[in-house]
């Protein structure tokens, strides 16, 4: 998608002047309005330079009974220069991160900001320092980080001389939440409503003072919302400076790195990193909806983990997140919403929603049976695919049941109500002797950990 951006002769030299700013200036706030910055951006393109040029009319004679008069007239005409970020993404596909920043930071000088959470993203502000450009950072105080993130903001401020440009959420809002729902309504309800105030609407703010802004963002880190993440583009979400859609554009630098080749690259330039990096969390975001994840556990994993796969976006890169033909929020995954069953042996069997219930009825079973609550989207469930086939193979003919149950679409809200579903994957054993199925609690999910609470239970 491209964008056109109409610069004024009133605007011009403002820009010039700003573009990259000295370190001894003092730079503005995020979230604050500069009128003598103003540009007037289209939906379709924009244009990061302006050039003036003058353009002499032809003489226009007007003929009247008295005489002939002959004026001239000089025009003042905008040229514009219209980038496009698709095209420009594509360009930049196999460039390294610093490349990347680089260019970021050469087209939008003050009027970008790198986004910094406290995590392994400070890696983009190391990026940012080894440019040699000016560059700005802001981050979002939800209220409720870990004491741990609130000393890295610290460190990091001393260790490149700079000052973080903190966003908070409006008080009014928050106070409002906590008195109706109290201070863990997100465990009940979901964390969007909380993330919204926190988050969501601070964000809006800051970026509402910029042109673009710069996210750690990776295709790894989360299968199912942002394996398609370019490292350029038009926001699809939030606005800019200049208001309405298409005015902001976000970079995303990392999008095609590793992370264990950001980790690489912190140690190596020996950046300040998060400690609670060293206790088991990758990903880090408010304290209660963050905790450390196991050996071969996804890093997401560890954030709202009682909710879908599909839903762990906070709402600050919403667009990652696409609508099916339903109306329906899916995740982006691998670019299609048809997606192919999972747990395909044979010895798994396929329940209805009328074989489950049959099964919850039975209080005096002949078998033992171990069920799996499952969505094919979910790439959490996709990962133990190989360890529950196993499973099947290793329990068939033994006594114990194996089987799936595809609890998603128009099955969730019995899931929920009547099976104990959280998140998925949500694995259940229903005892010989028990009608009520017991939920497995942990989160590891090889066949030798299934197998040993199975015994303990069946």
């Amino acid at each position: 998608m491209a964008l056109a951006i109409n610069v004024s002769s009133s605007s011009s030299s403002a820009i010039s002047s700003s573009s990259f700013p000295s370190s001894d200036l003092k730079v503005p706030q995020i979230g604050s309005l500069r009128l003598l910055d103003r540009i007037n951006v289209s939906t379709a393109s924009l244009s990061l330079s302006a050039k003036r040029s003058s353009v002499k009319a032809l003489n226009v004679q007007s003929i009247t009974k008295e005489s002939m008069v002959a004026s001239e007239v000089t025009e003042k005409l905008d040229v514009v220069e219209v980038e496009d970020f698709e095209e420009l993404a594509k360009r930049l596909e196999n460039a390294s991160p610093l490349e990347i920043m680089d260019k970021a930071l050469e087209k939008f000088g003050n009027d970008i900001a790198i986004a910094f959470s406290g995590a392994e993203d400070v890696a983009l502000i190391e990026y940012a320092h080894l440019t040699g450009r000016p560059y700005r950072v802001f981050s979002l105080d939800t209220g409720r980080l870990n004491p741990e993130t609130y000393r890295l903001f610290d460190t990091v401020e001393k260790h490149y001389g700079i000052r973080i440009e903190y966003m908070f959420p409006d008080a009014v809002e928050v106070q409002a939440l906590v008195r109706n729902k109290g201070l863990f309504s997100f465990y009940e309800d979901g964390h969007q409503e909380c993330c919204r105030i926190r988050k969501v609407r601070p964000l809006r703010r800051a970026l509402k003072g910029l042109r673009a802004w710069i996210t750690g963002q990776r295709k790894d880190q989360s299968p199912g919302t942002r394996s398609e993440i370019p490292v350029v583009q038009v926001d699809p979400v939030f606005e800019g400076l200049d208001g309405g859609v298409g005015s902001l554009v976000k970079w995303n630098p990392v999008a095609n790195v590793e992370g264990n080749d950001v980790w690489n690259f912190l140690r190596t330039m020996d950046v300040p990193v998060n400690t609670l990096h060293a206790a088991g969390y990758v990903s880090i975001g408010c304290e209660p909806c963050t905790r450390a994840v196991l050996p071969g556990q996804h890093e997401r994993e560890g954030r709202w983990w009682w909710e879908d796969a599909k839903a762990k976006e906070c709402g600050l890169h919403k667009g990652n997140i696409k609508e099916n033909t339903n109306g329906n929020a899916t995740a982006n995954v691998n670019g299609t919403s048809t997606v192919a069953d999972i747990f395909n042996s044979e010895n798994v069997v396929n329940l209805s929603r009328q074989g489950i219930e049959n099964l919850m009825k039975l209080e005096n079973r002949k078998e033992a049976w171990i069920v799996v609550l499952y969505a094919p989207w979910c790439p959490f469930c996709q990962a133990m695919e190989a360890s529950f086939d196993e499973l099947a193979d290793k329990l068939g003919g033994n006594g114990v049941k194996v089987a799936k149950f595809r609890a998603d679409r128009d099955q969730k809200d019995f899931a929920k109500k009547e099976l104990q579903l959280g998140s998925f994957p949500t694995i259940l054993v229903f005892p010989k002797n028990s009608s009520r199925p017991i939920k497995y609690p942990s989160e590891k999910r090889d066949v030798d950990s299934l197998t040993s609470f199975l015994n303990l239970v069946r």
